[in-house]
């Protein structure tokens, strides 16, 4: 008894993708020859095609792995401790001061070299 999964074989990759550039071609095409329907209708002919290519995409090897990707993604955004309202409002306020405390500083340091360079510029 083998305990290694089999990777899933992605065949005709190739052929997916320029059957997705190809479905994307014919509704920038479409909606550009379509230009005198009603705009909704072009819409949900624009997302129909666009889940149809996502569907497609998602078959490849790419769009597996990018699937995954985002799976994993949201577990580990689930995972994140988020502050408080109190921690984010003297986090910003902190910050704030930090930025106007390094403002005044750089404005004194940036008047006392004008000066010096005016005395010696004359």
């Amino acid at each position: 008894m083998s305990t290694k999964a089999e990777p899933k074989m992605y065949r005709l990759d190739v052929v997916k993708w320029l059957l997705v550039i190809a479905i994307l071609a014919v509704g920038v095409v479409g909606n550009s020859m379509y230009s005198a329907q009603p705009l909704l209708f072009r819409v949900l002919a624009l997302l129909a095609l666009g889940v149809v290519a996502l569907l497609i995409v998602l078959q490849t090897a790419k769009g597996s792995s990018l699937w995954r990707l985002l799976q994993e993604s949201v577990v580990e955004v689930r995972k994140v401790v988020w502050p408080t309202p109190q921690e984010t409002n003297q986090t910003t306020l902190l910050v704030v001061v930090v930025v106007v405390v390094m403002a005044l500083i750089l404005w004194g340091l940036d008047t006392v070299f004008g000066f010096f360079a005016a005395k010696i510029i004359g």
